[in-house]
């Protein structure tokens, strides 16, 4: 993700505000020891000069100071990015004022007199919160910065281009389309972006899957039966492509289709009208017909060559993930962004080692499979190709509290190894106290004797 967001913890600063300069010059002290920079200020209208939006940083600040106090400020830095993590120190008397802060979107409250330690956590806290928003901002910018369709067929390489702009040329006509692509690349994405940009984006879509549809119902499903046309049809079915009219037909892995009912669909394409089953009448169709395959249908036997070359007026090609290996990166970071509105999770942090594996792997499941990786890597269970989690994926056998016991195993082994052995920042990311952590620890026979303790 270094090519989207270029924040390292040699960007944080702390900006801090106080008109007493012994507390000044003891807290950056104490920070600058702690490996934090610090910026000091003897008034809070210096804050307004700071480029507040992309501050990779934390405004702590005292309450009371003369001209503007530090509850004015902290509005005026809210005002500007909500987001910006403000954190007041108060005396005795102005908890009841800081309590108003916090509702008024501070970060947090530090009461006089206070360990440097505990400013430290909640700085450090807030720092973390501050990075995950620029970096989803600034990744949020790349995904977002074009147009609908760039947000869909994610991605920057020429060959996602290149079917971005083919899709933009023929949407908004009535021509018959053939999408090719191998597994998992993301061919009904394709369809529907066909159908939604284009002037039938108000009728039905309308997708069917050639290859899960049993052949005994494959010609009632598509062209619909009159009731009594065979056992069991007691009443109308309007079929697929009657359902469609006005939209879009999507024929999914149509390589699967039978060979008898090749030449039906062919009439179908050529006419613009079915029979339904059990009917002499015609039905005219206004449709659009788009077929997708991840064959080469002009070299298969049982698909019939005169369908092919009707359907093949216009071909879109989509890609192997393999063949645009400088976009996984980014189109990981928006898969993982989708799965955290699904799950509710934060995205954790994507190391240049998860990122070197992503792109090494060969990917043979393409998007489909990426998107799985960034669902489970969004849920806490992997954290790269071989990594310590992927056991989190099989838990293995016995009996429920054994597997149970494995999961939870892996999981804790899989922080552990992401921190770097630091067991602080392990029990705050699993949301578990210190002394939860160490009691799972020894209970489930995970040593730290080899890592080195943080905390």
């Amino acid at each position: 993700m270094q090519d989207s967001v270029s924040l390292s913890e040699r960007d944080r600063v702390i900006h801090l505000i106080d008109d007493d300069a012994d507390l000044r010059h003891a807290l950056k002290q104490s920070f600058e020891l702690e490996g934090l920079d610090v910026v000091c200020h003897a008034s809070a209208g210096a804050v307004a000069d700071l480029p507040l939006r992309s501050l990779y940083g934390v405004l702590v600040s005292d309450i009371r100071m003369p001209g503007m106090d530090g509850m004015a400020m902290m509005r005026q830095v809210l005002s500007i990015d909500p987001t910006m993590p403000v954190v007041l120190i108060t005396g005795h008397g102005d908890v009841q004022l800081a309590v108003e802060a916090m509702r008024a979107g501070a970060y947090d409250f530090i009461e006089k007199p206070f360990p440097a330690s505990r400013l430290f956590s909640v700085v450090e806290r807030a720092l973390e919160k501050r990075r995950l928003v620029l970096e989803n901002r600034s990744l949020r910018n790349a995904l977002d910065g074009g147009d609908d369709l760039s947000a869909r067929l994610v991605g920057r390489n020429p060959a996602i281009q290149k079917l971005r702009a083919q899709i933009s040329a023929v949407a908004d006509t009535d021509a018959d389309v053939l999408i090719t692509g191998e597994t998992g690349t993301g061919k009904e994405v394709v369809a529907r972006a066909l159908h939604d940009f284009g002037p039938r984006r108000k009728a039905n879509f309308v997708a069917i899957n050639c290859a899960s549809l049993p052949a005994d119902i494959f010609e009632s499903e598509l062209f619909g039966h009159e009731a009594g046309a065979f056992t069991g049809a007691q009443k109308l079915r309007i079929g697929k492509l009657e359902h469609a009219d006005g939209g879009t037909i999507f024929l999914d892995e149509i390589e699967s289709m039978p060979l008898d009912l090749q030449a039906k669909l062919l009439r179908a394409i050529e006419t613009r009208t079915i029979e339904r089953l059990g009917s002499n009448r015609e039905v005219s169709l206004d449709v659009r017909f788009v077929a997708a395959t991840k064959t080469d249908l002009a070299n298969t036997p049982s698909f019939r060559s005169d369908l092919y070359y009707r359907l093949n007026v216009i071909t879109l090609a989509i890609p192997a993930l393999r063949e645009r290996k400088d976009d996984i990166p980014l189109l990981f970071f928006h898969l993982a962004r989708e799965a955290r509105a699904r799950y509710r999770r934060e995205i954790p942090d994507i190391t240049p080692q998860i990122e070197a594996g992503l792109l090494s792997h060969e990917w043979p499941g393409n998007v489909r499979e990426l998107r799985n990786v960034a669902d489970r890597f969004v849920l806490g269970m992997w954290s790269g190709f071989g990594g310590v989690s992927e056991a989190v994926v099989d838990a293995g056998s016995g009996s429920l509290s054994e597997r149970m016991d494995s999961f939870e195993r892996a999981v804790i082994a899989a922080e552990i190894a992401k921190n770097d052995g630091v067991l602080k920042a392990t029990y705050e990311n699993l949301g578990i106290s210190r002394k939860g952590l160490y009691e799972k620890m020894r209970r489930l026979g995970i040593s730290a004797d080899d890592m080195s303790d943080g905390s």
